[in-house]
């Protein structure tokens, strides 16, 4: 019965289109959805939204900024919207114990993969949610005795916020520079600490430059100096292995929708034992133990659940296939441009990110260009701003190289075929761009402009 209630409401939602032009609404899922967003027009020519056309849907390489929900989660997901609809906290009647059955089984699963206890973990609505409660929860309940927290310059830009946020209440805040690789000078961070130091925050894998923290030598450090350790591995989880106790984590934020799982749910890792204690960023009904109070979402609970346990099984064989993909990439525009400069580490890096620089191009005209490719500049929360990465400055990088940088995100569903299409593609513009570059022409001719003294008019 709900599945043709479900079919009938697909089949409303989508409207009839004017003569010629096809609206593509292929993902609605309700008549609501249907008709709040703006539709894609197809005809022969191409598909347009928001002024721009293109052949047709663009290839999807920002895996970074999100990644497409894995069927096999979305399975997992569906009966919990239309039959197991019970709220987790009803402690009265079978809708509300089968629905808490699945979110302590999620709670499980998402535990298992990172080598924690299931009473460890808190549902969030996701890694900003987890970084905020972790930054400002810590200091807020140690603020009698902890006034100075240590993190980096190239962090996400909601835990810089967030120490800047305790910055204005009085906090002091350590921004540790990191190498030109993008990894953390370790005896830098080690004189940094100071015996009022209340939290160390280092991301596990940048979400930009996809550079590989040394989480283990950190954690040991931290050990040494009793001070407790946050890590945002939104971009780490389901990618990398993962060990708190190995790493000496006393708090880890972690995100559902960059491990193929639904947006909108996230976790905090709590440590137990030794206890780490945070005041609550949000007043409700004491739920998660009274850390994050609210109903828990039972269907993004369980779809993250599900994908933590799939990421499980299938991390090795994922590893290995992205990482073949990305040399493919990388080999593949390499061989036919010159100019190509890998951002961050090439040894601690995670495969599925390469950030690479264009010279003599300018970023934006680039990724103009490359319509036919969904790619970024840098962080999907920074992409707005037409200011250089901040990331990729903090490296040393310079201001116009920083301009021309492209982030290829590689996934789960990536295929070879969208490999090489991106190779042509990026290929194709970046060479259109530097016919147009006076500055391209002039270091062919073997000209350093570095040394030229340009005259203003």
């Amino acid at each position: 019965m709900a599945s043709k209630h479900l079919a009938t409401a697909l089949h409303r939602s989508f409207r009839k289109p004017a003569a010629g032009t096809t609206l593509i609404n292929r993902h609605s899922l309700s008549t609501a959805t249907a008709t709040a967003i703006e539709p894609l027009e197809e005809d022969s020519n191409g598909v347009t939204m928001k002024g721009v056309k293109i052949s047709g849907r663009p290839l999807y390489l920002d895996m970074q900024a999100t990644s497409p929900v894995d069927p096999r989660v979305l399975d997992a997901m569906l009966p919990y919207y239309l039959s197991r609809y019970g709220n987790p906290h009803s402690r009265t009647h079978l809708y509300g114990w089968e629905s808490e059955n699945a979110v302590e089984s999620g709670r499980a699963q998402v535990a298992a993969l990172i080598n924690a206890s299931p009473k460890e973990i808190i549902f969030t609505s996701g890694a900003t949610e987890s970084n905020n409660i972790s930054t400002k929860g810590v200091m807020h309940f140690y603020k009698d005795k902890k006034r100075h927290v240590i993190t980096t310059q190239t962090e996400h830009k909601c835990v810089l916020d967030s120490c800047r946020h305790l910055q204005q209440e009085g906090f002091d805040v350590t921004y540790l520079p990191v190498n030109p690789d993008g990894l953390v000078d370790l005896e830098k961070l080690r004189e940094s600490i100071r015996p009022d130091t209340g939290l160390i925050s280092v991301m596990m894998v940048n979400n930009e430059i996809g550079v590989i923290q040394p989480m283990e030598e950190i954690g040991k450090i931290c050990k040494e100096f009793n001070v407790p350790l946050h890590t945002d591995a939104a971009q780490a989880l389901g990618k990398i292995p993962i060990d708190v106790d190995k790493m000496n984590i006393s708090l880890m934020s972690l995100s559902g929708h960059k491990i193929y799982g639904p947006k909108g749910i996230g976790a905090l890792y709590m440590k137990r034992r030794p206890r780490i204690r945070v005041e609550p960023q949000m007043n409700g009904g004491g739920q998660e133990r009274g850390i994050r109070s609210g109903t828990v979402p039972t269907p993004l609970v369980v779809g993250f659940g599900a994908a933590c346990e799939l990421a499980m099984k299938e991390m090795e064989y994922d590893d290995k296939r992205i990482k073949a993909l990305q040399e493919r990439l990388l080999n593949g525009i390499r061989e036919k441009i010159d100019g190509v400069v890998v951002n961050g580490s090439t040894e601690r890096r995670y495969a599925g990110n390469l950030n690479l620089s264009f010279a003599y191009v300018e970023g934006e005209s680039l990724l103009m260009g490359l319509k036919e490719v969904a790619v970024s500049s840098g962080s999907a929360c920074t992409s707005a701003s037409l200011e250089p990465s901040y990331v990729l400055r903090a490296l040393g990088v310079d201001e116009d190289m920083a301009h021309t940088s492209i982030r290829y995100g590689i996934g789960r569903f990536t295929t070879e075929g969208e490999i090489d299409r991106a190779v042509e593609l990026t290929v194709k513009q970046v060479e259109k761009l530097r016919e147009m570059s006076p500055l391209y022409e002039m270091v062919k001719e073997g000209i350093d402009i570095k040394n030229i003294q340009w005259s203003q008019h």
